[in-house]
């Protein structure tokens, strides 16, 4: 899971379904709550945290969508979904109401913890992201990489020479530290999508990057590789302040 334990919160007034969804994610290490519409929604995350919301869209009373917006204009709280009805406009809908993804009933208990996964991850990377933006440096195993400066020194103190790209790659990961980061979403992040990208260009950047930081680059711990994923970044990463 992308956080120890996630407490989420289950909307849904079909008992059936809403019992299936509950087990399920019990059983793989999820604090599950459960309601049966709005009224009770709004009652139970004022009184309890609630890291994810799995939301009905056919509701009695107030509808799932109309939830979803207010959900969504109060708080960041991730929202999944749920629905009988698999049309396009539905699912267009809930996502323009703020919901952070969408799954069409029926549906498996294993790919609706995916998607929980998926978000929860998205959501983790984000704040990752929002807790250095703000940052002039970032450490890592001891190494500090400088954003004002655009370098990187060692434990020791001393300068490591990089190219502006490898410079760029290892920022990206380091504002990313335990999401695997594929191939992808990689250029994107660092080279946009011009006409001399290509996925390749990235594991040339990582190669380079593995001499220079890796104590044996032959068998990297800090840059991984994930099979059929992309890369994930492993270190504690920490923000440096301006008078650090």
């Amino acid at each position: 899971m992308a956080m120890a334990t996630p407490n989420i919160l289950v909307v849904e007034d079909d008992r059936e379904t809403r019992t299936l969804i509950a087990k399920y994610l019990r059983t793989n290490s999820c604090n599950v709550t459960t309601a049966n519409d709005g009224r009770e929604m709004s009652r139970l995350m004022t009184d309890h945290r609630v890291d994810l919301l799995i939301l009905d869209v056919m509701l009695p009373g107030e509808d799932g969508l109309s939830l979803c917006r207010k959900v969504r204009a109060e708080s960041q709280t991730p929202i999944i979904m749920l629905t009988a009805r698999g049309e396009d406009v539905d699912r267009i809908l809930g996502l323009e109401m703020g919901a952070d993804d969408y799954l069409a009933k029926p549906f498996n208990p294993r790919e609706l913890l995916a998607r929980i996964n998926a978000v929860l991850r998205r959501q983790a990377a984000a704040q990752t992201v929002s807790a250095t933006n703000g940052a002039v440096a970032l450490d890592f195993a001891g190494w500090r990489i400088d954003f004002r400066l655009r370098e990187l020194r060692n434990p020791a103190g001393a300068r490591v020479a990089m190219t502006s790209a490898e410079f760029d790659l290892l920022r990206t990961f380091c504002e990313r530290p335990g999401r695997v980061l594929s191939r992808d979403s990689l250029l994107d992040l660092t080279q946009g999508r011009n006409a001399g990208s290509f996925e390749r260009s990235i594991d040339v950047l990582v190669s380079r990057i593995r001499r220079k930081i890796e104590p044996d680059p032959q068998e990297p711990v800090m840059i991984k590789t994930v099979r059929s994923g992309g890369y994930m970044f492993t270190p504690t990463v920490k923000a440096v302040a301006m008078d650090s």
